[in-house]
């Protein structure tokens, strides 16, 4: 192997060669999450033309080939010869990394594209792609391949003279995106509707022309940001019927508040920026937080309603039962990267700070009744933090690293390299006997659970320190939960979640993907978390044993094998009706068993609380329509 280094080894990726080479670095991954991220870059400039007031209708097209088509009845992206560059503004924006009208220039007062990399990014990651133009009455088309111009600019007819817009196409690229290049539906869906409600009055159309029924949804919402927290609270029961909302303009910085509080445990708070979510917060989400604490203690304090002899409430005390949208608007916003996952400017908690305190005094003061019920809930969140403390501290006294015993039912592994480890959380005795016999006792742990763990859902931190259950989790993956929660501390890289292949077992997943959601989120993000996957029927013939794990596979199995009275046909109703051997075989050998790795989608992670709330909440009614809704997904076979 050569180790020469000199000159010549140093390479110049030309134009867009380098999103090619490096995509990930522009768009997060080359998972479905980077593919849906191409559409988002193209109707984020779609919203941009919609916040500079020049257009009210967007459509998404999701067409027959899974290409996708974005069009708007914007000004059109300029046609004209930039005296710089020497080509024509479309042909900047769709080659040229860093080329927009975001930068300064007065294209944009507000943007949520930073970089000027969205647009030209898309067309390197895309097999082909088409934009076309309308503008002056007349229409200008140009083609891609692999971010290469195909022909130049060219007029190729008119229209009406008020007619303006753009339309863009492309089909990705599976060179890029190995993994899958099929767009769905729900997830388009979900981020769409979340930027019409941030886009007041602004129409988003989604168009599947992929099946025979054409599927078509339309986003449109003059209420904004307010008719976002009604929607976020569906599932929920407001305390008070008032949605607050303020909105005010401070050191060239807009901003919107609205929120709202209910009867859950759990808080939902979302920023935007620009209309781009920011999940890891910043310093918009800082500022709105120190807002409301300290106008809710002071109102607390004049009011009587807080003792001067107790304590400040805390903010997570304000916030629990909180669902609040925090959307800020400014011309140069700094953010953490491309993905703009947290906002940096201090100005934006600044301005933050102070509309927030001035209208949210006022509104107190303007509704007593709904000051009571915030701080009423505020002082009861307050007393049962303070339990949840005293039950939080007998769990962390000592850490399972530290010595605390680990829990009696846990089976634990010999290897303690957290990389080697796995750890399988199963439903049952019986099942977890099967399992304890059956594993590898070098590196799978096993923890059985006795039933249905606490729905964390509709209890507060005291009942949840409280549960046995929750709390030999806890103990066993040796990270804590909540404020304490420590990654380094992981004993396990694999935390497998293994219930019965029914209604019972699906119900039981549900429950304990809802505690790590919202106490143990970055187990997730980071992939630690994955569901076993059981078979779900046995197929014996001729003393020859075959496992189907869908009901495809097993009438795939019938028909190479021949459908007779000869099958023997076992349809497993759980995991105790198999033998140790069968479970090792079928379910925990890593050679052979499938595991599904649990994701989160946080383009979009209000609508993934959302749907959290509506299976697990109180409330019925958005639980069946989620189920009727999706009952087409359900297969069944007749055998």
């Amino acid at each position: 192997m050569s180790t020469e280094y000199g000159a010549d080894q140093i390479q110049v990726l030309e134009g867009l060669e380098a999103v090619r080479k490096r995509p990930g670095m522009y768009i997060g991954s080359t998972s479905s999450r980077g593919l849906h991220h191409l559409v988002y870059e193209i109707v984020d400039n779609s919203v941009d033309e919609a916040l500079a007031g020049f257009c009210d209708e967007i459509e998404v097209v999701i067409n027959k080939d899974n290409s996708i088509t974005v069009s708007d009845n914007g000004r059109g992206i300029p046609v004209g010869i930039n005296s710089k560059k020497g080509i024509t503004g479309v042909e900047m924006v769709f080659t040229i990394l860093h080329a927009g009208g975001k930068f300064g220039g007065g294209g944009y007062k507000v943007s949520g594209g930073l970089h000027g990399v969205g647009a030209s990014v898309v067309n390197a990651l895309s097999v082909w792609l088409e934009v076309t133009i309308f503008t002056g009455g007349k229409v200008y088309k140009q083609r891609y391949e692999r971010g290469k111009v195909v022909y130049p600019l060219k007029e190729i007819g008119t229209c009406e003279e008020e007619k303006t817009g753009t339309v863009v196409q492309f089909l990705p690229d599976g060179e890029i995106f190995k993994e899958t290049t099929v767009f769905e539906y729900d997830i388009l869906k979900q981020r769409l509707r979340e930027m019409a409600f941030l886009t007041r009055g602004l129409k988003i159309i989604l168009i599947d022309d992929r099946e025979e029924k054409l599927r078509r949804k339309e986003f449109h919402y003059e209420g904004g940001i307010q008719e976002f927290v009604q929607y976020l609270n569906k599932s929920k029961t407001p305390l008070y019927p008032e949605i607050f909302y303020c909105e005010g303009q401070k050191d060239h910085i807009f901003v919107e508040v609205s929120l709202q509080h209910n009867d859950s445990y759990t808080e939902n708070s979302y920023g935007f920026v620009n209309n781009i979510s920011t999940p890891d917060g910043g310093t918009h989400m800082e500022g709105f937080k120190r807002a409301l604490t300290k106008t809710i203690n002071e109102y607390a304090r004049q009011n009587k309603l807080l003792k001067d002899s107790e304590a400040n409430l805390s903010g997570e005390d304000i916030r629990e039962g909180l669902t609040a949208i925090v959307s800020v608007k400014l011309e140069n916003p700094q953010f953490e990267g491309q993905t703009k996952q947290k906002l940096g400017n201090s100005e934006a908690r600044a301005a933050v700070d102070s509309i927030l305190s001035e209208k949210m005094t006022y509104f107190l003061e303007q509704n007593p009744s709904v000051a009571k019920i915030i701080c009423e809930k505020s002082i009861l969140s307050q007393r049962a933090r303070e339990a949840a403390r005293k039950a939080r501290d007998l769990t962390r006294r000592k850490t399972a690293l530290e010595g605390m015993a680990l829990p009696g039912k846990l089976a634990d592994c010999s290897d303690k390299d957290p990389k080697n480890c796995e750890i399988y959380i199963v439903e049952g005795d019986s099942a977890g006997g099967s399992a304890k016999t059956a594993r590898s006792r070098a590196t799978q742990a096993i923890l059985p659970l006795r039933g249905k763990i606490l729905n964390v859902e509709k209890a507060r931190m005291d009942r949840i320190y409280g549960n046995a259950e929750i709390k030999a989790m806890i103990t066993a993956f040796g990270t804590g939960i909540h404020e304490d929660f420590d990654i380094s501390k992981l004993r396990y890289h694999k935390i497998i979640i293994m219930t019965d292949a029914d209604v019972d077992g699906a119900h039981i997943s549900t429950l304990l993907l809802t505690f790590l959601y919202r106490f143990m989120p970055e187990l997730i993000r980071q992939g630690y978390v994955y569901l076993a996957q059981p078979p779900l029927y046995k197929v014996e013939r001729n003393k020859k044993i075959w496992y189907a794990y869908t009901d495809e596979e097993l009438s795939q199995i019938l028909q190479e094998i021949g459908r007779d009275n000869s099958n023997k046909i076992q349809r497993y109703k759980g995991l105790g009706e198999m033998d140790a051997e069968q479970l090792w075989e079928t379910t925990m050998d890593p050679a052979k068993r499938i595991l599904l790795r649990v994701s989160m989608d946080e383009d979009s992670t209000s609508e993934l609380d959302l749907t959290f709330t509506t299976l697990m909440g109180d409330k019925v009614e958005p639980r069946r329509d989620f189920i009727e809704e999706n009952a087409r997904f359900v297969q069944n076979l007749d055998i």
